[in-house]
């Protein structure tokens, strides 16, 4: 047997994208939690590597919320210390750039409706992010139930409409495990959600 030879070179991209979200994610944490939000965005990175993704689209992965979180000033220096293939994907991740944010439901119909025309890297990395977070909402209703829903801007309700259009839409538009494993945790959300509500 062969022993693999070690390429100093390979990963070496994605660690320095690592380097990057680290500092510019540094003082955020999970909302409503003292998660470090780091903790998401290497989820989000492991997610896109275990379904395929290249390197990248593990990149992107990591940096997907950077534009949104960190400032629209984000981009420029993506594309020239990542190349303009990551900067695209992240840019077409983003649901807004500017502060204070559009109306909530507004912005997640426009990004909805943005899927519809997203190449194969941009519905990747998007679905990886949210079945992560899927999944992450559902551990927080185990523990916390319907209070967890507090924390976000469309409440119970809105939530739960979001996370189901966007399990229906990456269905349709990028079939196989990664999305059916977010319409199984969605439908999940639904009726731990419908439970707790009795």
């Amino acid at each position: 047997m062969t022993e693999m030879q070690n390429d100093p070179g390979r990963w070496s991209r994605l660690a320095d994208a690592t380097g990057f979200a680290l500092n510019i994610h540094a003082e955020q944490t999970r909302k409503g939690s003292e998660v470090p939000y780091i903790s998401h965005l290497l989820g989000v990175a492991s997610l896109v590597l275990e379904h395929g993704g290249d390197e990248e689209q593990a990149i992107a992965g990591l940096l997907h919320d950077a534009i949104e979180d960190q400032g629209a000033h984000q981009e420029p220096i993506i594309a020239e210390r990542f190349g303009a293939r990551v900067a695209s994907i992240v840019r077409g991740c983003t649901d807004a750039d500017t502060l204070p944010k559009p109306p909530w439901r507004a912005r997640k119909a426009a990004y909805l409706a943005h899927l519809e025309t997203a190449g194969p890297d941009v519905l990747l990395v998007s679905c990886a992010d949210k079945l992560y977070n899927a999944r992450a909402i559902r551990i927080d209703l185990q523990t916390h139930g319907l209070a967890v829903f507090e924390r976000f801007n469309a409440g119970h309700a809105g939530t739960l409409w979001y996370y189901r259009a966007l399990a229906a839409s990456f269905q349709r538009l990028l079939p196989g495990p990664l999305s059916a494993e977010l319409a199984t945790t969605v439908a999940e959300l639904g009726q731990m959600a419908t439970a707790l509500d009795r």
